[in-house]
């Protein structure tokens, strides 16, 4: 098995048992536990995570958050999937609200082709992706910037969503279970998060399969809110994702897996050539209290104009 292999394996029994002694994890790779050491010890300097005496553990567990630079060279490719086949349920002339995040950002630079889009969001990165699209207007909420992921939080930000009225809300996490529905493991973060989804009809959360599973200490959204769960298939031997993904699709969110290949499901294609299979739900979903007010009160006023209305208020602020 290669280094590279090897490494990667070691990662998601880490992800999937919170802490792993050196001595399961080279039993599992079939290697010594000096070559496992020195694979942790690689794992720990990428900031992916952290060493114990005698094994390996999440980085930080609930408490500790990694940085953008760690992020960013975590599960690239399925990053990539999940932004085109999330891209593909955005519609021209729609307004959206993007939270922040390296999966967000992916799809944020493929936003840039959808004309007359109108994008709220509380991301640098987001911005930075779209700044230079001449048919997509950005707005900015306000708050104190969080460096580690170039984010707008606190009360500032919170206060210039109220009001707002837009389709859809796009968000990733830390963490995603059936249980608790989608969390994160900074404070401020999700209490931004869940002012972004009080704003929009319906949440989009883009989640690679390695979150799929994890629970981290502040919920975002509720299972009951989320209406669809873009992610990647997961590996054969990843049987956790697998049946948290059947758990979230049992209670009613719309299940799309990205990188699926044609004919698994339908064949159902999106653009960018993306193909696209979507889970089976098992009938008409509970009604979440106040989700259908809030849905028919976003649609009248996009369909009033208003919508419009409501950012340009919130850009001026």
């Amino acid at each position: 098995m290669f280094a590279a292999e090897r490494r990667q394996l070691i990662l998601e029994m880490v992800r999937a048992n919170g802490a792993v002694s050196l001595r399961e994890l080279a039993r599992v790779v079939q290697t010594s536990e000096v070559t496992v050491r020195r694979d942790v010890r690689a794992l720990e300097a990428e900031g992916l995570l952290d060493r114990r005496h005698g094994g390996a553990v999440l980085p930080g567990g609930f408490t500790r958050e990694s940085g953008f630079p760690q992020k960013a060279h975590l599960a690239t490719a399925e990053k990539t999937a999940i932004a085109d086949l999330a891209a593909s349920f955005v519609e021209e002339g729609e307004a959206i609200v993007v939270g922040a995040g390296t999966t967000t950002q992916e799809l944020a630079r493929r936003l840039a082709r959808v004309p007359g889009l109108t994008v709220v969001t509380n991301s640098l990165l987001v911005a930075q992706a779209l700044a230079h699209a001449n048919r997509v207007e950005v707005v900015m909420t306000g708050g104190t910037l969080r460096g580690s992921n170039y984010a707008l939080v606190g009360s500032g930000a919170e206060q210039s969503l109220q009001g707002l009225r837009v389709s859809k809300a796009f968000l990733s996490g830390s963490g995603l279970t059936a249980e608790r529905g989608l969390s994160t493991s900074n404070m401020l973060a999700a209490s931004v998060d869940r002012a972004l989804v009080q704003a929009a009809a319906e949440v989009v959360v883009l989640a690679d399969h390695s979150k799929i599973g994890t629970d981290t200490m502040f919920q975002t959204v509720p299972t009951d809110l989320i209406t669809r769960l873009v992610t990647d298939d997961p590996p054969a031997h990843d049987d956790r994702a697998v049946t948290e993904l059947q758990a979230l699709a049992d209670q009613g969110v719309q299940v799309s897996v990205a990188g699926a290949q044609e004919g698994t499901s339908g064949g159902d294609t999106a653009p960018a050539r993306q193909q696209r299979r979507d889970m089976p739900l098992p009938g008409p979903r509970r009604q979440v209290p106040g989700a259908g007010l809030r849905a028919a009160t976003a649609l009248g006023e996009q369909n009033g104009g208003a919508e419009r209305a409501r950012v340009a208020d919130l850009r001026r602020r």
